[in-house]
């Protein structure tokens, strides 16, 4: 690469990891707010007026900025790697496939089980589902298919793209076990379940509560959901780019880690011990053998640097 674009590829890494770095500051925030101040009775100085009005702003605007910073930290990091048609294919139909779900979700109660979102994250699309709920599901599956990239081999056949789909989907799925109660028992909720609206062809175990609340058919649903969408995702960009392109990167998988801290932080505080620790367990084995990996040696960091100025304009 000539000068200008090798120092054009530095500034695009450069802003990358700013965005990211903003977005793990949120994650702190937020983490350390709802551990603290707002895990039991407010304390005095909150009771004011203004003191509860900063409070109202930062819960309204805080979790959903955090989204949408992580959103475009995945966005930053595939553009110059996959060419920007690409990574926004990737975006328009994870988020676009994640936000069907969600609405049969909320409206007939799969694949999830019947459940309904509060006002705690922002403008619901249709009345029903929150903004950076389908966004969060792109960015965390590209996460996840970056964690496959390292652990698993580059096989662009079918049957290699739906072997690295369903283990996306688990790896997805990983995050939800600390997510789901941290967010549904955890007062103030951010979604709630309906089990009054199961309809009566539906077996009660598939949908009764199991695990803090929540029940079974939940994290079916999450694998499934993820499963198809990753299968989508590979079909835009195979596996040999996203080993090639992608898996060189760390930022992927920190991107992923960073989600995994308030869920899991809000379990512990809250005593929900086991979701606290299936929750780490099950996000941290794969980090952690994905983390030890270098893929393909000096060879894929070479190809990578070598094409990602090219990228930039296009596929």
């Amino acid at each position: 690469m000539s000068g200008r674009a090798l120092a054009g590829a530095s500034r695009t890494e450069r802003a990358v990891w700013l965005v990211l770095g903003v977005h793990a500051s949120f994650v702190l925030f937020g983490t350390l707010a709802l551990v603290t101040i707002l895990a039991g009775e407010f304390p005095t100085f909150m009771q004011t007026p203004y003191t509860a009005e900063i409070f109202r702003l930062s819960w309204k605007f805080t979790g959903p900025t955090l989204v949408v910073l992580g959103c475009a930290a995945a966005l930053l990091h595939s553009t110059p790697r996959l060419g920007a048609r690409s990574a926004i294919a990737l975006f328009v139909v994870a988020t676009g496939i994640a936000l069907v779900s969600e609405l049969l979700g909320t409206n007939i109660g799969l694949p999830f089980g019947p459940y309904h979102y509060t006002e705690m994250l922002g403008y619901r699309i249709n009345g029903d589902v929150p903004f950076p709920i389908p966004i969060s599901w792109y960015y965390m599956l590209y996460g996840s298919l970056a964690i496959c990239a390292r652990l698993m081999t580059a096989d662009d056949s079918g049957r290699g793209r739906w072997r690295w789909a369903i283990a996306a989907g688990v790896i997805l799925t990983a995050w939800d076990i600390a997510q789901d109660p941290a967010m549904t028992v955890v007062t103030p909720v951010h979604w709630a379940w309906d089990f009054a609206r199961v309809p009566s062809w539906v077996p009660g175990w598939l949908t009764s509560p199991f695990f803090y609340g929540m029940p079974i058919s939940n994290w079916i649903g999450w694998v499934m959901t993820g499963t198809l969408i990753a299968r989508v995702m590979l079909a835009l960009v195979p596996p040999s780019r996203w080993r090639a392109e992608i898996a060189p990167s760390l930022l992927p998988l920190v991107l992923y880690a960073l989600n995994g801290v308030m869920p899991i932080a809000m379990c512990a505080r809250h005593g929900m011990w086991w979701a606290a620790a299936l929750g780490s367990l099950a996000m941290g084995a794969p980090l952690a053998l994905a983390w030890r990996v270098r893929p393909d040696g000096a060879k894929a960091r070479e190809r990578h640097s070598g094409t990602a100025t090219l990228a930039l304009s296009g596929d």
